[in-house]
């Protein structure tokens, strides 16, 4: 089953406000106006909402602008732009389009002033003056400082036109429309200097600043006197608010540029301390010899002559600096490679194991065991240990946007956290060279339940029962740990030499979910996409239990619950948009074959209302539900996550090498990799993969056994 088209959302418009009766030629005709099109889907239950895909992303910017609050198609519609590029799954296999939509729940609104060639982010509340704003620029773009007391400011409308702020009523004026507009941000740009007359530009001012994404900025954030930049962390990291650490591929933190605090990006607004100024940290230095310290941060310094007070940031808040310093004595210190080279650790991390770092040179390429548009997947052997992997190889030219480089960040994410539990493939390693990306993780030798339905076509009720069980302590697992996992299917679900389940492919999930947080990200596989993704609601881990619902489902059944009888001979009943209205509006039919405890499983897991789902509701009772229902009564679930019960099915396997439980179509492949273009490796911003290496400390303890 492949997953859902690609979008480029950079192309893509979200229409909402449409009338019940809108067509597809309605919206065609309304928006083919603006440029050629590229696709047109329109939601029939519930109506109300469309998606339109341009060829050009001007033609996109344009249709907003020009549609957005107009009467089209019978109604006053509302349009508006989906922000970035969809995510692409591991394998090579893509998700669904993605959406946004932020939404302020904040009194606050977030403020962008721009001087020069930066982004400085602060936040300011409803009905401010201009005066204070004005003091509020000119603190931000350092104007006191330097004895300037004339500047402009402009904000930009919803025609793209800059718009002058030099009374209260043009900066009421402003932020009404963008209240009207329910906007969450208003970008003013500050000039160093005034028109020479009314409407004209100020000196400098070039009109190309104004068009999204024509420059690069810097972009600092400004809270409680912090100026926060987004900082990318080559080792361990631990933010000063939640103290959870701060981990992962890319600008995954914020530092501030004047203390040094780290925290999360999610926590940086809640930072309750003000920023220490240079100045007020050097008066509360005290004398003494040269000594070494930890800084906030853990990382060990030479102190010339000064030691400065490790709880003077946190002065009163002694509980919480305790612990932020504890932090600091008991974990690997951190901070950016260009301020701390790799191979100064602390005693810690200094054990030859910890130190070990893989290449390609490390293992023998023996045979691809699965290949996508992204990524190929080979079968190693580690020539130290000899031991069998599984080694995913991604092009770097192919993740080079942030969308694509978040997903890889997030599969790094989920592979460390899901290394110690049975019912999740775990990670060995992670390498790089200038062209690839390198994820070395566990060999699954069972081959995957896709492969093993297409021999059988149904299971039995008890072993679908107990891959089932199985799965659901994985979820639950992910869950646990704040992660939707968002692409459950029989693809992913790998059986090991022992037939127990092992869960892959963690490219579509969704980190750093908390109890009551939602997202609203369009993607999956068509096949499992719960009705509440297609509906453009906001969601959580329900869309989990859904997918489960149509595993098991396809399990019992031998075919999935959306399938059409003669959709094969019918063409407008064998497309994408088709079988998402079977999703929404399909009552589903359960087989009479099937155990009446069978029947009620299914029915739960798969109602189209996400409240009333199995599974759905508070934690922790939510999975409770799960394992209280009669058709899983014959579990013993202490048993079953320490892998004491018996699996059902055992693959035929004749040797740790054996492959029959893979596709030939991959395993008669030839094994190389393609040689590296030059010219395609120097287009690569290196930078970007900085700290993607890792070794799993757990494995190296046990002498690299997964």
């Amino acid at each position: 089953m492949s997953r859902y088209r690609e979008w480029d959302l950079s192309c893509k418009v979200y229409v909402g406000n449409l009338g019940n009766s809108a067509s597809k030629h309605e919206i065609e005709s309304a928006f083919s106006k603006y440029g050629p099109l590229r696709n047109v889907w329109v939601a029939r239950n519930p109506p109300g909402f469309a998606f339109v895909e341009f060829e050009d992303p001007r033609d996109a910017e344009d249709a907003v602008r020009g549609l957005d609050g107009t009467r089209c198609c019978g109604t006053r519609v509302r349009v508006e732009m989906s922000s970035g590029r969809s995510r692409r799954a591991s394998g090579g296999r893509r998700p669904g389009p993605r959406y946004s939509r932020s939404r302020s729940r904040s009194p606050r609104r977030r403020s962008l002033g721009r001087y020069p060639r930066e982004v400085q982010i602060t936040y300011i509340t409803p009905g401010i003056s201009v005066d204070t704003l004005r003091e509020e620029m000119r603190t931000i773009c350092g104007f006191g400082a330097a004895g300037l007391d004339q500047f402009t400011m402009k904000w930009v409308d919803d025609e793209g036109d800059p718009c002058r702020i030099a009374s209260q009523h043009e900066l009421d004026e402003a932020l009404r429309l963008y209240e009207l507009e329910k906007d969450t941000e208003i970008t003013i740009h500050v000039f160093p200097n005034v028109p020479p007359a009314p409407g004209m530009p100020c000196q400098g001012e070039d009109r190309s600043i104004y068009r999204r994404g024509a420059r690069r900025w810097r972009k600092l954030y400004r809270v409680n006197g912090h100026i926060f930049q987004a900082k990318r962390f080559n080792r361990r990291a631990f933010c000063a608010f939640c103290q959870d650490r701060i981990w992962g591929l890319g600008r995954q933190g914020f530092k501030c540029i004047q203390c040094k605090l780290l925290v999360h990006k999610k926590c940086h607004k809640v930072v309750r301390k003000p920023c220490l100024s240079v100045q007020q940290q050097q008066q509360q230095q005290m004398p003494s010899t040269e000594s070494q310290t930890i800084d906030r941060n853990g990382d060990q310094q030479q102190l010339d002559s000064v030691q400065c007070s490790p709880v003077a940031h946190l002065e009163d808040e002694i509980s919480e600096s305790a612990i932020i310093e504890e932090h600091s004595r008991n974990r690997t210190g951190s901070e950016e490679r260009e301020e701390l080279p790799l191979d100064t650790l602390n005693d810690a991390d200094n054990s030859n194991d910890m130190q070990r770092q893989y290449s390609l040179n490390d293992f023998e390429l023996i045979r691809v065991i699965g290949r996508g548009s992204y990524a190929k997947v080979l079968m190693v052997e580690l020539k130290r240990t000899k031991r069998i992997y599984a080694m995913k190889v991604i092009k770097k030219a192919l993740v080079t946007d942030d969308e694509d480089i978040d997903w890889v960040q997030t599969e790094k994410h989920v592979f460390e956290t899901a290394s110690n539990h049975p019912f999740l493939v775990g990670l060995h390693s992670c390498f790089q060279t200038p062209s690839r990306l390198f994820f070395v993780i566990e060999f699954v030798r069972g081959g995957d339940l896709m492969f093993h339905m297409q021999r059988q076509r149904r299971l039995p009720e008890e072993h679908a029962r107990f891959y089932a069980a199985e799965i659901s302590l994985a979820l639950n697992f992910l869950h646990e740990k704040g992660i939707i996992y968002r692409d459950l299917k029989l693809d992913n679900v790998l059986l090991d030499h022992e037939g127990h389940v092992k869960l892959t492919d963690y490219g579509m999930c969704k980190e750093g979910v908390r109890e009551g947080d939602t997202t609203a990200t369009f993607c999956g596989t068509p096949n499992y996409i719960a009705p509440e993704i297609l509906r453009g609601e906001d969601y959580s881990f329900s869309v989990d239990w859904w997918a489960l619902g149509v595993l098991l489902y396809e399990m019992l059944a031998g075919r999935s619950p959306f399938d059409i009888a003669g959709a094969s001979e019918n063409p407008d009943q064998n497309t994408e948009d088709y079988l998402f209205q079977v999703i929404l509006q399909k009552t589903i039919r359960i087989p009479r074959s099937l155990s009446v405890k069978a029947a009620s499983v299914l029915k739960s897991f798969l109602c189209k209302d996400p409240n009333e789902r199995l599974g759905c509701g508070k934690r922790p009772t939510a999975f409770l539900d799960i394992v209280a229902h009669p058709f899983f009564k014959a579990i013993d679930w202490e048993m079953l996550e320490q892998k004491q019960v018996t699996p059902p099915y055992k693959p035929r396997l004749d040797s740790d090498r054996d492959l029959a439980n893979f596709p030939p179509e991959f395993t008669d492949e030839p094994v190389h990799l393609t040689p590296d273009d030059p010219r395609v490796i120097d287009k690569i911003d290196q930078s970007e993969f900085e700290g993607f290496e890792y070794v799993n400390p757990l494995l190296m303890s046990l002498e690299d056994c997964v």
